[in-house]
């Protein structure tokens, strides 16, 4: 569709949404896994605060920048209007990345700190050569199709000094305050629950379900902020689920979650549980914060968040387990979610919840000290305690981790196999049938239904 905004050197509208700029594509990129310092944050503000359809770059703009490099940045969008509440903030801003996503040429992934945004070579040939522009698409974007929203101004900051000083000052104390407020229900407390489309662009099939004490993947939407935005937008990709029967209170399934899920998703999935990461477990977008990953030498589980840079203790990084755990998939052992569901109290209940945890990044295991029962914080292990599944045994073992003795178990059980099959190569072979010159030997085939084979231990030994 032609650009509506005067000017304006690319077009802008839906059909760009989930388009995928590769590396050799891209002019620059902002924020993502090379850069610490990079925000997004809306602020609701009286309307003589903001200035309407005013956009300002602070610090180097787009032509000044090397091309092929990664940068901090900042957005802060400010918005008036008589209808615009405190509240709404976090439902405003997470529509900051469906509607960078409609620029043609610009691709615009996670949220509030967590972002990551590419602008291709292709459009900044066709004239999209200022930040500037983004700041325009999304003034004429939030005022088109929330159009509560009255007034709006828009700030780009790439000063890296300045990015970082915004950053701890303004936006994290603002996302705490929002997910303080968020943490003080609880899912028996109300009868509606909500879900969120808002990454189907890019997970076709996945659904949201926003409860009070399991938020969106993406950390970004509480059930308060989920509520709000259903009741200002009816017709947004934010809408009412009403929980229905509760068919297992450990698991968190609900009869009436499971039908919206399942129209939603195109009937691509029929049941979901939301506090389990094994059977029927919710799907994951894209846009988590962190994957919780099964670890079954141990049966336990890690959870690696997006900054992290190494290999987690299975030897994954967190780019090569986001493969396997995205795209609105239901995948046993990989479940995306926000760090802020690991605050809640039904924080993985089915599966054991923090005590069935047994490694994080030293950065996350920090940030979440007050979240982590004091008698299990040192007994979790991170990148600065091990670097492999064996190393992760000795110290669960000898920090008397829960799962301690299961794994003492685990490994008599392994070893007792080692022997069987020592013990098996040290008999003679028996002899091998051999079939008579010209007799036709029938094939033996063996068909399976409905089986589950798990292999604790395979060992494969040339036989000399």
């Amino acid at each position: 569709m032609p650009a509506p905004i005067p000017g304006f050197p690319v077009d802008i509208g839906p059909a760009y949404e989930g388009e995928r700029i590769r590396k050799k594509m891209m002019y620059v990129e902002f924020g993502g896994l090379k850069v610490d310092r990079k925000f997004e944050l809306v602020v609701a503000c009286d309307p003589e605060e903001v200035e309407d359809g005013k956009v300002e770059v602070i610090g180097p703009d787009l032509m000044e920048l090397e091309e092929g490099g990664s940068y901090p940045l900042g957005i802060i969008v400010k918005v008036a209007g008589a209808r615009v509440e405190r509240d709404l903030e976090g439902v405003i801003e997470r529509r900051i990345h469906e509607f960078i996503n409609y620029i043609e040429g610009v691709m615009h992934v996670n949220q509030r700190d967590q972002i990551w945004i590419r602008i291709s070579k292709k459009s900044v040939k066709k004239g999209l050569n200022s930040l500037k522009y983004i700041g325009q698409a999304l003034v004429y974007l939030f005022k088109t199709v929330m159009p509560f929203i009255e007034k709006v101004e828009v700030t780009l900051i790439t000063d890296p000094e300045l990015v970082g000083k915004y950053l701890e000052e303004l936006a994290r104390p603002r996302y705490e305050e929002r997910d303080r407020k968020a943490l003080a229900m609880r899912d028996e407390d109300v009868d509606t629950f909500y879900g969120c489309v808002l990454c189907q662009s890019f997970a076709p099939t996945h659904v949201c379900v926003i409860t009070p004490e399991r938020p969106s993947n993406c950390g970004a939407i509480s059930w308060l902020d989920a509520r709000a935005a259903a009741n200002i937008d009816p017709k947004g990709p934010i809408f009412p689920i009403p929980k229905g029967k509760c068919l297992d209170p450990v698991k968190g399934e609900y009869d009436m979650v499971n039908e919206i899920v399942k129209q939603r998703s195109m009937g691509k999935v029929e049941r979901v549980c939301l506090y389990t990461m094994f059977k029927y477990p919710h799907t994951s977008c894209g846009c988590f914060e962190a994957i919780a990953f099964y670890i079954p030498e141990v049966d336990g589980i890690g959870v690696v968040h997006r900054d992290f840079r190494g290999k987690a203790v299975n030897g994954l990084t967190f780019a090569e387990m986001a493969a396997q755990t995205g795209g609105g998939l239901q995948t046993e052992g990989f479940h995306g979610l926000s760090i802020l569901y690991m605050k809640s109290r039904k924080f993985l209940q089915a599966d054991g919840g923090w005590k069935r945890v047994v490694w994080l990044p030293s950065a996350l295991k920090e940030r979440l000290k007050e979240a982590i029962p004091a008698d299990l914080y040192e007994k979790i292990a991170t990148e600065k305690d091990v670097s492999n599944v064996e190393e992760l045994k000795k110290f669960l073992i000898e920090r008397e981790h829960p799962l301690a003795e299961k794994i003492k178990a685990m490994e008599e059980e392994e070893a007792k196999a080692a022997e069987e099959v020592e013990a098996a190569e040290a008999r003679a072979p028996a002899a091998v049938p051999v079939a008579a010159p010209g007799a036709v030997v029938q094939p033996i085939r063996v068909t399976m239904h409905n089986v589950r084979i798990r292999v604790g231990r395979l060992v494969i030994r040339r036989r000399r």
